[in-house]
C-alpha cells in the first residue's frame, strides 16, 4: 500500500526525539537557527552534483523562470554570515537529483552550522560531540587521505600517476570507462575500497583531502602537496558529514565555480548558473570561519541501526 508510510511509528519517534536533541545542543550554545529559501536562481556548479529544477512563473514575466531546488542550504546561509549573522545553524530540505539507493533519497533533510572563528579542529571537536549526545557513540579518531590510501591500498593518492591509478581502480573495481579524470580514479578507489571500511570500529574523521577536492574550502601546502581544508566524518562505512575550513576568497570561489562549469562543458553537462550573490557577499567580507553539513537522515540510521534510508523517512520518493 503506497499511500502507507514505509518507515515505522516509532522511527517518526526518534525523529522528532533528535530535532529536539538537535535544538537544544544549539540553543545552549547561543547558535541562532536559520531559515533559508529552498529555490535559488543559482545552483551548486560542482560537477558530480545534480540540481532539481523547477519552472517558476512570476507576474510579469513572459516566460517560465527556472529555479533550482538546493543541493544545500550553504550559499544563502554564507550570505547570512556575511550580514553579520553569527554563528548559525539549519535544519533544511534538500535535493539531489540521479541519486537513490540504500543510503540516498532525490529528498533528504540537512543539519547545516558554521561557526566564526572556529577552527577545523574546533569544529570537529563540536561534531564529535553531539555525535556522542545523540548516539553514545565513542570519540571519533582521526586518519588522514593519505593514511587511509596507504593503510587498505599501500598507494600514496598525492604522488600516485594517473596511470598507476587508472590501472589500479580498473583492478579493483572493474570500471573502465573513458574520460575519467584523476579525482574519479580516487573517487572509485575510495567509494569502493575504503569507504566501506572506515567507523566500522570507532567513528572517523578523515582530513587532508587533495586540493582537487577542496571545493568550497580553503587549501594549503604541506610537505609539499597541496591540501584541502576539510574533513568526512564516518560511522560503519556510511559518510555522516562534510566540513569545511571555509573559503573566503571571492576571487578564487568564482574562478574554481567557472572551472565547474568549463568541466561540465567538457563532459556533456549543462552549465549551472553561478550564484554571484554568493561571489558578492564573499567580496564584503565573509568571517573566517568553519562550516559542516551533517546528514541528519543517515545521522538517524546510525541511532536507529537501521541499512536503508527508507526506515527513517516517512515517504521515500517513490511514496511521495
Amino acid at each position: 500500500m503506497t499511500w502507507q508510510p514505509g518507515c515505522e511509528l516509532d522511527a517518526l519517534k526518534q525523529r522528532a526525539r533528535l530535532l529536539n536533541m538537535v535544538r537544544q545542543f544549539f540553543s545552549e550554545k547561543a547558535v541562532l537557527e536559520v531559515d533559508t529559501p529552498l529555490l535559488s536562481q543559482a545552483s551548486v556548479t560542482d560537477l558530480h552534483l545534480a540540481s532539481v529544477t523547477a519552472q517558476l512563473s512570476l507576474p510579469g514575466c513572459s516566460s517560465a523562470k527556472t529555479m533550482y531546488l538546493q543541493t544545500s542550504p550553504e550559499f544563502s546561509m554564507k550570505r547570512l554570515l556575511a550580514s553579520g549573522s553569527g554563528s548559525i545553524y539549519q535544519v533544511a530540505k534538500c535535493f539531489r537529483d540521479g541519486e537513490r539507493g540504500g543510503r540516498h533519497n532525490p529528498e533528504f533533510t540537512m543539519l547545516e552550522w558554521y561557526r566564526p572563528e572556529f577552527s577545523l579542529q574546533d569544529l570537529m571537536d563540536e561534531v564529535a560531540e553531539l555525535l556522542s549526545l545523540v548516539t553514545e557513540l565513542p570519540a571519533p579518531q582521526k586518519v588522514t587521505y593519505q593514511q587511509a590510501f596507504q593503510r587498505y591500498l599501500n598507494i600514496d593518492p598525492h604522488r600516485e600517476s594517473d596511470e598507476s591509478l587508472g590501472q589500479l581502480a580498473k583492478e579493483k573495481t572493474g570500471i573502465c570507462e573513458d574520460g575519467l579524470s584523476r579525482d574519479d580514479f580516487l573517487d572509485l578507489l575510495l567509494t569502493h575500497c575504503i569507504e566501506p571500511e572506515l567507523g566500522c570500529e570507532n567513528p572517523v574523521f578523515m582530513t587532508e583531502y587533495p586540493a582537487s577536492q577542496a571545493s568550497l574550502a580553503k587549501v594549503k601546502e604541506q610537505s609539499g602537496v597541496l591540501i584541502a581544508q576539510r574533513f568526512e566524518l564516518y560511522v560503519n562505512g556510511l559518510e555522516l558529514a562534510n566540513g569545511y575550513d571555509e573559503l573566503i576568497d571571492a576571487e578564487e570561489q568564482l574562478h574554481r565555480f567557472e572551472a565547474d562549469n568549463d568541466a561540465r562543458k567538457m563532459h556533456g553537462l549543462p552549465e549551472i548558473p553561478i550564484d554571484h550573490n554568493l561571489v558578492q557577499a564573499l567580496k564584503s567580507g565573509l568571517p573566517e570561519c568553519s562550516g559542516v553539513a551533517l546528514g541528519l537522515d543517515r545521522l538517524q540510521m546510525v541511532m536507529q541501526g537501521a541499512k536503508c534510508i527508507d526506515e527513517v523517512i516517512s515517504f521515500a520518493v517513490e511514496r511521495a
